[in-house]
């Protein structure tokens, strides 16, 4: 754990974001391009704000790779490296690959390389892992290690492989097969569980093996979670403590729809409460982070929801982003940006996890 950074930090983060051995997948094959299933170009004030705040995140880049301010860590980091593999920027030969390459090998090089556990919080193993998913087959191995280092150090695939290990470990130990702050704790709350599980199930779409049992306990744990108004109580494994917390909600309902389960009655109880709370924010000090579910969870679920929220938020970001490309927020600015891009990139869809 860094100096200064206790669980107490993530615990705050918390409530507003809410070992080698399993075969080497084969490499993805490159994502859609941007607003391909619609054929609608990104609209100007969308680019023009992205750019501006990727623009920031590259000045705001720290020497070791890493971002996060207060939060920095693995799992900060993660979000900026979804930030710029987000835009449709060449992640090889790009204007952002130096910074691609150095934030990728920050969060490998804080990873532990017998459990797999990047450290600080599960929040960050979790965002860490979705990231590492994200960038594998998309970034080029043999470009990422300085000439005489890669020799000692893994490679995309050999630290998300190595970093599935730990999340499955982690669940395993605990008994409501979910997650909570450390990968040794033997409660859970949903807004980690849905950061882990987001992990996992990106880990799996790119290749990498996922048993459907971890994926389905952790499911479970969800409906456990999920009320029949489509409410979802914060931590415990038995549901309760309800109350409308448009992130928690959020969180749900991405998670079903990413693991396939629309299925689910829990999951028509948490997309229609989300319908019909479009202009409702609900998020306080923690918007940023309702925000970046909130946009997956309604683009996952109704393509003519998220358009109309999508608007609302477009316009809100638009008010609200300084002259430097940064935002402000409850998080700082590099992680409030980080949020914020992440939100927005579902216009672009470049991302896999961000496809329909």
């Amino acid at each position: 754990m860094k100096p200064g950074m206790s669980l107490t930090a993530w615990g705050v983060l918390a409530i507003a974001f809410g070992a080698l051995g399993l075969p080497l997948a084969c490499r993805r094959a490159a994502a859609q391009p941007p607003m391909a299933m619609h054929g609608e170009a990104v609209p100007r004030d969308v680019r023009e704000m992205y750019d501006r705040g990727l623009q920031y995140l590259a000045g705001a880049q720290h020497e070791e790779g890493g971002w996060g301010g207060s939060y920095q860590g693995a799992g900060t980091t993660g979000m900026a490296v979804m930030a710029l593999l987000a835009s449709g920027e060449d992640p090889n030969f790009g204007v952002y690959s130096n910074h691609l390459r150095r934030a990728l090998r920050s969060i490998i090089r804080q990873q532990d390389a017998n459990t797999g556990y990047f450290g600080n919080s599960m929040y960050h193993h979790g965002f860490a892992t979705l990231a590492l998913s994200e960038a594998y087959g998309a970034v080029d191995d043999r470009d990422l290690w300085p000439e005489g280092e890669a020799r000692d150090q893994r490679s995309i695939g050999a630290a998300l492989e190595l970093a599935v290990r730990g999340a499955l470990t982690s669940q395993q130990g605990n008994p409501t097969s979910a997650w909570r702050y450390s990968p040794q704790a033997n409660d859970a709350d949903t807004s980690v569980s849905g950061a882990m599980l987001m992990g996992l199930l990106a880990a799996r779409n790119a290749g990498i093996e996922v048993p459907d049992e971890s994926i389905d306990k952790a499911i479970e744990y969800f409906t456990n979670m999920t009320s029949e108004n489509g409410m979802v109580g914060y931590s415990g494994g038995f549901g309760g403590g309800f109350d409308e917390s448009m992130a928690r909600i959020s969180i749900a309902t991405l998670v079903y729809a990413i693991s396939r389960r629309k299925d689910l009655p829990e999951y028509e109880a948490t997309l229609k409460h989300l319908m019909q709370n479009l202009e409702k924010t609900g998020g306080g000090h923690y918007q940023q982070y309702t925000d970046y579910y909130q946009a997956q969870a309604l683009f996952q679920g109704d393509i003519k929801s998220w358009e109309k929220w999508n608007k609302l938020l477009v316009r809100r970001l638009k008010e609200s982003q300084l002259e430097d490309g940064s935002f402000t927020g409850q998080f700082g600015g590099e992680t409030s940006t980080q949020l914020n891009l992440l939100a927005l990139a579902l216009n672009y869809r470049f991302l896999p996890i961000y496809e329909r």
